[in-house]
């Protein structure tokens, strides 16, 4: 069955007044819905003007804006921006207006009724994971970076929109909360499934959320518009391979995720077993460790015969080494991050409600890097391109 076309750009331009060339130059352009479009390229290639071009926060010079196959270049540019959430790197929340104030901007514009607006307000403060009862009355300043950016993604998504635009939303924040950010929203677009501009200035951030990557040259030039997996294969020219740069096996670790893969199982000990049981449990595994699960079989912490040769007062929820800890919609390479600072170099694999489902140690993640240079190479013997220079052995 063909996909559905949400958004269609035929031969969009901007010119802006005192230039001789076009910042955007005659750019055509299909995009699916319910699928995350990435636009990526040099600074200054016109990527973020392309997509304030989508709801009009800059008039096309020329050109042709389709959304559902109703051309929106001359409609009502505020009724356009109202059927498009819209999320900036530095986010825009209204300081002097609380949280729920600031969610409620676009459905009261639009003239909710009031229960309605509450309803949606609670609703989506536990979509982003925030507790409205904790969060609705407090002010931006109260919040975390972290917390502002999810609130810009919450109030976004406050009349539903089909389509959003985002701005390089994670950019001004630590990479930690920008890698946790990332995940979380990939988790959410699973369920809403909304059709997404994202605009990248970073390669591997384009990699990991994109389901299509547009590489844009000057002037929105489009170098190659693919899914992220046959560019990392086969890059359309020299300025696509120079700009993913070295290393592709390890950018396609962003294109697995733990869910993809199978997951090994570790020894577990009850946190409120005794220390003579988990003497007999160690003893039983060649492991050196136990993993310790609270009654809800969450993870609390690795525990190894040091640990139960002292502290005899504390039980085993006290005791032990803390964990590297990933949800299955983790990228393999978020992972692999985690492992490298972990004590045991293994991440333990929890649910959404922390429950323990299992582990992902070095050899999984290296034999997820052999398998991905194995069926490189079977590409590149069916016809792809070996000049491209991408097909490298890697050490896993």
């Amino acid at each position: 069955m063909t996909q559905k076309i949400k958004i269609r750009l035929d031969r969009l331009t901007k010119t802006f007044p005192g230039q001789k060339q076009a910042a955007v130059d005659e750019l055509s352009m299909e995009i699916p819905e319910g699928e995350i479009v990435i636009f990526v390229g040099p600074s200054g290639c016109g990527k973020t003007t392309t997509m304030k071009m989508v709801n009009r926060l800059i008039e096309p010079t020329s050109g042709r804006i389709f959304l559902d196959d109703e051309d929106v270049t001359k409609v009502n540019a505020d009724q356009l921006r109202r059927r498009i959430g819209y999320v900036i790197q530095q986010i825009g929340l209204f300081p002097h207006q609380t949280i729920a104030q600031n969610i409620a901007t676009v459905p009261k514009m639009l003239g909710w009724k009031p229960d309605r607006i509450e309803a949606r307000i609670d609703e989506l403060l536990r979509t982003v994971s925030m507790d409205p009862e904790t969060y609705r009355g407090r002010y931006p300043k109260e919040l975390s970076g972290g917390q502002r950016q999810r609130i810009g993604v919450a109030r976004a998504m406050s009349a539903d929109p089909d389509v959003m635009l985002m701005d390089e939303p994670f950019g001004a924040i630590d990479p930690i909360t920008r890698d946790r950010l990332q995940n979380e929203f990939l988790r959410l677009q699973a369920e809403i499934k909304k059709t997404i501009i994202f605009v990248t200035h970073d390669i591997d951030e384009a990699i990991k959320m994109g389901d299509r990557i547009a590489i844009l040259r000057e002037h929105s030039h489009i170098a190659q518009f693919d899914t992220p997996e046959r560019i990392l294969v086969n890059p359309a020219d020299e300025f696509v391979a120079d700009f993913i740069g070295r290393g592709a096996s390890l950018k396609r670790l962003s294109l697995s995720r733990v869910r993809d893969i199978e997951l090994s199982q570790w020894p577990t000990i009850a946190a409120d077993a005794d220390r003579a049981q988990a003497y007999r449990d160690l003893e039983a595994t060649d492991r050196g460790c136990l993993l310790v699960l609270d009654d809800q079989r969450k993870p609390r912490s690795w525990v190894n015969s040091d640990h139960l040769g002292r502290d005899n007062g504390r039980s085993l929820a006290e005791i032990g080494l803390p964990l590297a800890v990933v949800e299955p919609q983790a990228t393999l390479s978020d992972t692999l991050n985690e492992m490298l600072t972990a004590r045991y170099c293994t991440a333990v694999v929890v649910d959404r409600s922390g429950e323990y489902q299992g582990i992902v140690d070095i050899d999984t993640i290296n034999e997820s890097i052999r398998g991905m240079r194995t069926a490189e190479r079977d590409r590149l013997r069916a016809g792809a391109d070996p000049a491209s220079g991408l097909v490298e052995d890697e050490p896993a």
